[in-house]
């Protein structure tokens, strides 16, 4: 019992010395712990041995005493393990100074004939722990310089015949050959152990990827440099209904459609050649129960030629490839193709229906206005009754703002249609905002809203469309009177930007809420106000105004404080690019000579 708890207590000592890498290593931290432990007392050994040598030989020499604290050495070669953790120069220099300090014992004692020669065979033996044939060799050219040395000094006479010992040649024979095949003793006895705690963590990973391999949903195949299954995890029963058998050799590819086999064939076929990972989408028959029906399937593929061990392996370079079932993607993928392309049309539809809708109220529109101002100005004669002429100015009015609501409608469906043409041709920007303001002064005036208009210094000539400019500016202007309360202001500015030009329009009317900033710009939308006040206009103003400017290749900017007023600014680059498939270039006007 004392025991077993002596030999936990010393595990547990050992493993603790283990470099903080490798503890999560189990075959690693298994190969530093032996060493550890086979050095610590190796060193505790040697301590241990030194009073006994007392006893036996007596007093040592000066170079006695050297030897023995030589054989503490390996006490230090395990502290650098512990505090490195490279096991490689840990085992190389174990195996110099174990090479060292036999041959130094032996030049003491004899040389060839030294009691103590049995000990350089230990030294090869432990460098086996390292698993490492290059450490392994030097170790063994190491042990073959110690001879060289030895009988080299014994042929030209350095070496010495040893003192009288108090015992028996024989028996110091047998101490040395004794203690040497003890100490290989425990060597293959920690080999062993090393070997199976490597089984056994190799067998622990193996149980691992396999319970994840048999438990996914996804199959795992491995195929040869042809494209060839050479092993399919349980997810192919999941996926085809059949054994993972059934797939080995070419029997996943022949249940790959016809007419995507190509694309499979030449997605494994790269991925092997490039040695790059790879994906492909396919078809894929299941012939569970029932009739056979077609998967969509997702390949994802990577080489397994540069992960291969270079040494001891079974296996030859291939591909490793995960499968997946997608059809569920694939019919919502293509059920939104479907409900996109519905809306799509739908959408031309409308717009085709607003358009034609609008060309055939124009028509009407324009002999209502004509007629009513033909009645209000008594062109033919007097009306008689005061009350026609206001029923006439009611009707020239109504129909003045119907012919707009229905302009704006027609400009709408052409933007969204793609159909708007943007002819560009250079002006002066300040011509356009001096020409807009007095357009809306009136207009202004019968609101009691002041109008003015301010524009800076230097802006160079807009290559637009100057008709659209117009319309958008002319729009946000009439928007920022009709919501400023009588007595507010408007003010109509245009400043040169990096790139472009900013033409912008401030009042201090109603403002617009927070929450109903991002539905500006749609069609048919208006923002609701805090005097819950109804205003005239069909919600396209806007919208017309943010699709001219995104025709140019500018934008429309909203900045708006409920109570306080709204800033609108639209951005037109200075050279417009018009975005139109049909926007056509209207050279500049010659200048006089």
């Amino acid at each position: 019992m004392i025991c077993s708890e002596s030999i936990r207590g010393l595990r547990a000592y050992f493993s603790s010395l283990v470099h903080v890498s490798a503890r999560n290593d189990g075959v690693e931290a298994s190969r530093q712990q032996s060493f550890l432990a086979t050095h610590l007392l190796g060193g505790v050994a040697a301590l241990c041995i030194f009073p006994i040598y007392l006893v036996l030989v007596g007093k040592p020499s000066f170079l006695g005493a050297i030897a023995f604290l030589w054989f503490l050495s390996p006490i230090g070669v395990a502290v650098y393990l512990s505090g490195t953790g490279n096991l490689s120069r840990a085992h190389l220099s174990s195996a110099a100074s174990l090479a060292g300090l036999v041959t130094y014992a032996a030049w003491l004692t004899g040389g060839i004939s030294s009691f103590l020669l049995p000990w350089m065979v230990v030294v090869p033996l432990e460098a086996g722990l390292s698993t490492d044939r290059r450490i392994i060799a030097g170790a063994a050219g190491l042990a073959a310089l110690g001879l060289a040395i030895l009988v080299a000094g014994q042929a030209l006479g350095y070496v010495a015949a040893p003192e009288a010992a108090p015992v028996s040649p024989l028996l110091l024979g047998f101490i040395g050959g004794f203690s040497a095949v003890a100490y290989a003793a425990g060597l293959a006895l920690t080999m062993q152990l090393v070997h199976m705690s490597t089984e056994d963590a190799v067998q622990v990973g193996e149980a691992r990827y396999r319970l994840l391999a048999e438990n996914a949903s996804d199959m795992i195949t491995r195929h040869d440099e042809r494209g060839r299954v050479l092993f399919a995890s349980l997810g192919a029963q999941q996926i085809f209904g059949e054994a993972a058998t059934k797939l080995h050799g070419d029997g996943l590819f022949e249940r790959v459609h016809v007419a995507d086999r190509p694309a499979y064939l030449t997605a494994l076929s790269r991925c092997y050649a490039c040695n790059e990972p790879m994906s492909v989408e396919f078809r894929a028959r299941r012939s569970a129960a029932g009739e056979p029906r077609y998967l969509w399937l997702e390949l994802r593929c990577r080489p397994m030629n540069a992960d291969l061990p270079s040494a001891g392996t079974t296996l030859r370079p291939g591909i490793v490839a995960v499968t997946r079932d997608i059809s569920a993607h694939k019919l919502a993928e293509a059920e939104l193709l479907r409900a996109r392309d519905e809306a799509e049309s739908a959408s031309c539809a409308k717009t085709q229906f607003l358009a034609n809708m609008s060309h055939e109220l124009r028509t009407p529109l324009n002999a209502v206005i004509g007629f009513s101002e033909i009645l209000n100005r008594e062109m033919f004669g007097s009306l008689g009754e005061e009350r026609y002429r206001d029923y006439a100015r009611l009707i020239h009015e109504s129909g003045e703002h119907l012919l707009n609501v229905v302009n704006d409608v027609l400009d709408m469906s052409k933007i969204e249609a793609g159909k708007f043409k943007i002819v560009k041709e250079p002006f002066d920007v300040a011509s356009l905002v001096k020409l807009c303001t007095e357009i809306m002064r009136p207009a202004a005036e019968k609101r009691s809203v002041t109008l003015t208009h301010e524009v800076a210094a230097g802006i160079p000539e807009l290559l637009a469309d100057k008709r659209a400019c117009k319309q958008m500016l002319l729009n946000i202007i009439s928007n920022a009177i009709k919501f400023t309360d009588p007595g507010g202001r408007v003010r109509v500015s245009a400043r040169a930007v990096v790139g472009g030009v900013q033409l912008s329009v401030a009042d201090n009317g109603i403002g617009i809420s927070e929450g109903d900033l991002p539905k500006l710009g749609s069609p048919f939308v208006q923002a609701d106000n805090s005097y819950d006040r109804s205003y005239d206009g069909a919600g396209l103003g806007l919208s017309v105004v943010k699709g001219l400017a995104r025709l140019h290749g500018g934008g429309l900017a909203i900045e708006s404080t409920l109570g306080r007023g709204t800033t609108v600014t639209i951005t037109l680059p200075m050279d417009a690019v018009a975005e139109s498939h049909e926007a056509t270039m209207r050279p500049p006007a010659a200048s006089a000579a």
